[in-house]
């Protein structure tokens, strides 16, 4: 199982935002994606998502272009940007209900152990538009454990979390590295994710990853 991005180009606006971008991520590992403000970081978690069209250059999935294998690629990724995508007119369960049935890969963890995971059971049945923006955000990550996904593509899920939430999310992703999953992730926060397979790819460097 094998993400790989071959010559990735991106431009917005008569703006070139990266060139030349390549890595791969396999099982096991992960990926942070670092750049300044406005270098493309969430433009290209959203094009290897699938969620904005590939100006330049190709995203294979287990050595298949992605739009030529989109159905399989979908059921094996799972993103959470950094706008949550809670609908505040659901509780925080209904959310993660909603989500299950969308996923192609459900897991055997139900909404409630989700959300205990999270640290927010006790939230479960109130709607998200009265939870606060840290409890919002912990819902959104919830929906990670609702999928067997084998990539995770993350952007900013550090967001609004205080330091025992940010905790959780180091520990949910060495978990899912450890069980043979992958992760690609971006934050404005200078983070030690404490996985010995953890790299970096700078935007604007058009090399491979480094540690």
């Amino acid at each position: 199982m094998k993400l790989k991005v071959e010559n990735l180009g991106c431009e917005r606006n008569e703006r070139r935002l990266f060139s030349g971008m390549n890595f791969q991520l396999e099982r096991g590992e992960l990926i942070q994606i670092d750049g300044s403000n406005g270098s493309g970081k969430t433009t290209l978690l959203r094009m290897v998502s699938g969620l904005l069209p590939i100006d330049e250059g190709t995203i294979y999935w287990n050595n298949r272009p992605i739009q030529k294998n989109r159905a399989d690629y979908m059921y094996e990724m799972s993103f959470v940007g950094h706008k949550n995508g809670i609908k505040d007119e659901l509780t925080a369960e209904e959310n993660l209900t909603m989500d299950r049935t969308l996923t192609g890969q459900p897991s055997g963890v139900s909404e409630t152990q989700a959300l205990g995971r999270l640290g927010i059971a006790h939230c479960r049945q109130q709607l998200c538009r009265h939870l606060s923006a840290g409890q919002r955000q912990r819902v959104s990550l919830a929906r990670l454990l609702i999928s067997a996904a084998r990539l995770w593509v993350l952007d900013e899920p550090l967001t609004a979390l205080d330091r025992d939430a940010q905790g959780i999310v180091r520990e949910l992703l060495v978990e899912h590295m450890t069980s043979g999953g992958m992760a690609l992730v971006t934050s404005h926060q200078n983070i030690e994710w404490r996985w010995h397979a953890q790299r970096t790819v700078r935007l604007g460097e058009s090399r491979g990853p480094d540690g």
